[in-house]
């Protein structure tokens, strides 16, 4: 007699998210990782759940949006279910504009925000302030949206192992697949397809800003968690010889971040990390059916944005294993051109 309906292979983010899904929908499941809970990039730093620009609407925007909206009740549930704080807050984010030919952008895309947001969170052009947790904006002007939120990316991917078990599920680091069988393998399975790995580096910082909006300045994520820490990502590196060793290249980011935001300037550094993200060609995730393992399926490609597409990654694939719907979009396909190009 099978012990699982659903093998998932890989714990990182996407895959306890299906396997999650999954179980919250009665089937049994299994997760093997032999490295782990969260032992690739969704063992990280940062946990930025921030939206792409409210413009050139497309179906990664779409889907994206949708599971923002939806990552509230998510990790809500999954904190319910285990007792274990995610670190999740849907706080905002302020990104200072550079110039006036940025504001007038920014205010058009505020039009934009009002239609394809739904009236569900908002895109404002505001004066900046003097407050402490304030960027420096050479405009004065800032971008504040109400769609950003944040997780800790550790306590979420763990808590979520949790509450696969809560609901009978098995995490283990070796074991024979079963059933249905998910690859979300991270960085080495997206290199099996035609994809490749990112190497990001990132840093934790002792700064109390609990409850603040997540910053967007100079290409870098500036995120206050709730535990008191302010963690500083990241480094966007295609050439690397150690995937796992931070450098030079950290503290050139750690500069950047106080340079854009000085209040941080003296905040004690308590951790650097530095991971391998999973990027498919297209940049989007690739879902659905494996397209090298036969009658298999994939989850993976979370790149930068994997914690934001998680709640709507289980969700779409659970439809997909359990009750052959598919909601996937024609771009988050193995098999579709934009993946090959």
């Amino acid at each position: 007699m099978a012990i699982a309906d659903i093998t998932v292979m890989g714990a990182g983010v996407f895959g306890l998210s299906v396997a999650y899904t999954c179980a919250q929908r009665g089937a049994k499941v299994q997760v093997i990782d032999p490295a782990g809970v969260a032992a690739g990039a969704s063992g990280g730093l940062v946990g930025a759940l921030a939206p792409h620009v409210p413009e050139h609407w497309n179906d990664k925007k779409a889907f994206q949006f949708d599971s923002l909206i939806m990552a509230e009740h998510f990790w809500a549930d999954v904190a319910a279910l285990t007792g274990t704080d995610t670190g999740y807050a849907r706080t905002g984010r302020l990104q200072p504009l550079a110039d006036a030919q940025a504001v007038d952008l920014a205010r058009a895309r505020a039009l934009s925000a009002a239609d394809l947001w739904q009236g569900l969170a908002t895109w404002q052009v505001e004066p900046a302030t003097d407050a402490p947790w304030m960027p420096p904006s050479p405009s004065r002007y800032v971008v504040r949206d109400t769609l950003s939120a944040l997780v800790h990316p550790r306590r979420a991917t763990h808590a979520l192992a949790v509450a696969v078990e809560a609901l009978g599920g098995r995490v283990l680091r070796n074991g024979a697949p079963e059933g249905k069988v998910v690859w979300a393998t991270g960085w080495a399975g997206m290199t099996e397809i035609g994809g490749n790995g990112v190497k990001g580096q990132a840093a934790l910082l002792r700064y109390d800003a609990a409850g603040s909006p997540q910053l967007f300045a100079d290409a870098l994520h500036i995120i206050p968690h709730l535990d008191g820490t302010v963690a500083i990502g990241s480094t966007s590196e295609r050439d690397f010889t150690d995937p796992a060793s931070t450098d030079a290249a950290l503290d050139d980011v750690i500069a950047r971040a106080i340079a854009a935001f000085p209040v941080l300037h003296g905040a004690e550094i308590i951790a650097r990390w530095a991971g391998v993200r999973p990027r498919a060609p297209s940049r989007a995730p690739v879902l659905g059916h494996h397209p090298t393992r036969a009658g298999a399926y994939i989850a993976n490609g979370g790149f930068k944005i994997g914690f934001g597409m998680a709640p709507k990654v289980g969700q779409v694939m659970a439809d997909l294993i359990l009750e052959n719907h598919d909601a996937i979009p024609d771009g988050f396909r193995a098999s579709s051109p934009i993946f090959r190009a």
